[in-house]
């Protein structure tokens, strides 16, 4: 049956999946949907273990077309299915049955000899009950000229079988079952960094409803409801405080194990802990739009990515399994045929060449670290959105920096109020909150602040034919009269002398705003944006690291960015950009090589798009950062970044070594058929001495913390 292409009308359908034990399986899986009659495509995230099916399909026919592996098929909404302990599971059963029968047919070997039929007969059912799944999913590989390491193993066993090496053959079914357990194992150690994430938030809340608390699941909770927590609860659902005071521990999200102080209209996140006081907060969001439930859906569509490495891996073991099987048919044949060799000798050694050359440790040695890796980051407070930029991100020697907001709090504040005889402060205030009150600009703000602090009431003046005149300042008449509000430029323009005070407080740091009549300056006003604490850390600990090139890209003036830049370290500083010259010197950056820009994600997104990552900061709450970057730092942390690139070196030497472990060990015993010593024994536990070891050495990545 022709397949037709996916269809933008078709119902896309996202499901989970439990049972997998390989990323074979999944591949198979995925193919057997996409033959379904009423399916355009689909795909199977292993990592994740997701569905994704585009067409109108039913979870019966999505687990027939898994009843090869017994997978068991959900909605994504559902929480996941109840498990039964290892213990319990029928996989786990057969193994013990099909060992402890192994175990008898080997006790009746030593007293009757190999050739006794009843030790046969255990041997053979050993070898049936511990891996009749594996012949038959072999079988029907056979037929189909597909050639997986099911395939390898069902040859090699029954081959086995027919030169009389029944022992080994039943010994090669149950080491298989616990090399596939291993491998079972593994993901779901690595899968549940990520799984722990959803039972951070609880499923139910405590609402006030019609004057009455009331517990409701997450999922009937609406937008507008008040929930109550008490100290040492959870918070359900995102939301702002709406009564109390209380610290909230929001590492779950942050990565932040200091708790951050909460009162009146702050916003809180699903997931994180009150710790103190009673808390009234006002939902804001829907579970499934909670930024706790973005970043796992964030986190699990980024293993759906695959790394370079992994299409490395798939690409090689494509041709590597049929060219194993062509190995083990030379390895069988031509000694025989050309040399007169034994045939039963050299048949049992293709056989074992077939055991050893199963490329079950170098298909699960890239994504075992891939999905730890992933986890872990999302757990400190780091969102990686595709194994892709996982592995740049260690590579990159250039990291060009906003300014506001990023390696500054981005809340400007008035530092200094300068009166000129024979005008006082207050009136310098005065005349600067009067226009800016009709102003846009970031700065203002800080400007009328800081007049309310002192008691002015700046709304109850009237300003007529106020015009703002970009990247200068601003005019206006108050009771007749003209004013200006502006920078030095501004006044130069207007022939009012700036004094040389001005210039001493610019190469501070600080931007300072002018406040002038007609011909005359009134006095002046410092604004600064304070560099955020962690910067410095940040900025010295990726020098350390080895990162070349730090560059800072601001609109403020170049006297206050040199003298943020030079505190920092920064090694170059470009001022006075307009958004489309950072996208130029982006552009221009990327020429000698990659580049990393870190922003807030909402004024800096053309730089963060064109950036080979782009990076954003504080993605807490921030549904334009969590969609437009590539890596999100969740808090406003900036040492977050050197954790995410050492992070990133780890998984890259790791996904190395376990190419090389699984490779080497594989190609040490095809050396031993040289000599004719290689034995089914040998090569299995070879196989399985692969995968523990690409596994295990996997998992460290769990152990990649964030500290300096």
């Amino acid at each position: 049956m022709e397949k037709r292409g996916k269809d933008m009308n078709d119902t896309e359908k996202t499901y989970r999946i439990q049972g997998f034990t390989c990323a074979n399986c999944a591949g198979v899986f995925e193919k057997n949907v996409k033959e379904l009659p009423q399916v355009s495509d689909a795909k199977v995230n292993f990592g994740a273990s997701k569905l994704k099916v585009y067409g109108e399909v039913s979870i019966e026919e999505l687990e027939k077309a898994g009843a090869f592996e017994n997978l068991k098929v959900y909605p994504e909404k559902e929480r996941q299915l109840e498990q039964k302990p290892f213990w319990k599971q029928q996989h786990f059963i057969q193994t013990v049955i099909s060992g402890l029968l192994l175990i008898i047919g080997w006790a009746l070997v030593l007293q009757r000899g190999e050739s006794d039929g009843l030790a046969i007969g255990v041997f053979a059912a050993a070898m049936v009950i511990g891996g009749h799944q594996l012949f038959w999913q072999g079988l029907k590989n056979l037929t189909k000229f597909r050639f997986d390491m099911k395939t390898l193993m069902t040859i090699a066993i029954i081959g086995a079988s027919l030169i009389g090496e029944w022992g080994e053959g039943a010994t090669v079914v149950f080491l298989f079952a616990i090399s596939e357990a291993l491998e079972r194992f593994s993901m779901d150690k690595a899968r549940q960094s990520i799984r722990s994430l959803m039972d951070l938030a609880p499923r139910t809340a405590t609402v006030i409803k019609q004057g009455e608390m009331v517990e409701l699941a997450v999922d009937e909770i609406e937008i507008g409801d008040v929930m109550i927590v008490k100290p040492g609860q959870k918070i359900p659902m995102d939301g702002t405080v709406q009564h109390g005071v209380s610290t909230v521990n929001q590492a779950a999200i942050t990565g932040e194990s200091i708790p951050v102080a909460k009162s009146a209209n702050d916003e809180v996140y699903a997931g994180t802990l009150n710790e103190e006081g009673l808390l009234e907060i006002k939902v804001t969001k829907r579970v499934e739009d909670t930024t706790l439930s973005k970043i796992i859906e964030l986190v699990e569509e980024a293993q759906a990515e695959r790394a370079p490495s992994q299409a490395f891996v798939d690409r090689f073991a494509k041709y590597y399994t049929p060219l194993i099987m062509l190995v083990a048919l030379g390895v069988a044949t031509v000694p025989p045929l050309f040399f007169s060799a034994d045939w039963s000798l050299w048949v049992y050694q293709g056989l074992a060449v077939l055991v050893v050359g199963c490329p079950c440790a170098l298909v699960i040695s890239t994504p075992v670290s891939i999905v730890t890796a992933i986890g872990n980051s999302a757990r400190n407070g780091v969102l990686i959105k595709g194994g892709v930029y996982l592995e740049q991100l260690g590579s990159i020697q250039t990291i060009a920096f906003d300014k506001t907001g990023t390696l500054t709090n981005g809340v400007p504040e008035v530092t200094d109020v300068v009166a000129v005889d024979p005008y006082t402060e207050q009136e310098v205030l005065k005349v600067g909150a009067y226009l800016e009150k009709s102003s846009a600009h970031p700065l203002a703000s800080a400007v009328m602040q800081r007049a309310s602090q002192e008691g002015i009431e700046a709304s109850k003046q009237k300003v007529d034919h106020f015009r703002s005149i970009t990247g200068k300042g601003i005019t206006g008449l108050i009771n007749n009269e003209s004013y200006y509000v502006g920078s030095p430029i501004f006044f130069k323009e207007l022939t009012i002398d700036v004094p040389a005070e001005v210039h001493s407080l610019q190469k501070q740091g600080k931007t300072v705003i002018l406040v002038g009549k007609q011909n005359e300056l009134l006095g002046y006003i410092a604004v600064s944006d304070r560099i955020r604490s962690s910067s410095s850390a940040a900025v010295r600990r990726l020098k350390q690291l080895g990162v070349k090139n730090t560059t800072m890209l601001t609109g403020d003036n170049e006297e206050t960015a040199k003298a943020i830049g030079n505190e920092l370290g920064i090694d170059q500083v470009k001022a006075q950009l307009l958004p489309d010259e950072k996208l130029k010197y982006v552009k221009q950056m990327k020429e000698s090589g990659q580049v990393v820009m870190v922003g807030d994600g909402v004024n800096d997104a053309p730089a963060l798009a064109t950036a080979d990552i782009g990076i954003a900061m504080g993605g807490a709450g921030t549904d334009a950062a969590l969609e437009t970057a590539d890596i999100a730092l969740m808090g406003d942390d900036l040492r977050k970044l050197p954790f995410a690139i050492r992070l990133s070196r780890k998984t890259l030497t790791i996904i190395k070594q376990n190419i090389a472990f699984a490779l080497g060990l594989k190609a040490l015993a095809l050396l031993l058929v040289i000599p004719g010593w290689l034995t089914l024994w040998i090569a299995i536990f070879a196989d399985m001495g692969a995968t523990l070891l690409v596994t295990l050495n996997g998992l460290r990545l769990l152990r990649v913390k964030d500290k300096e």
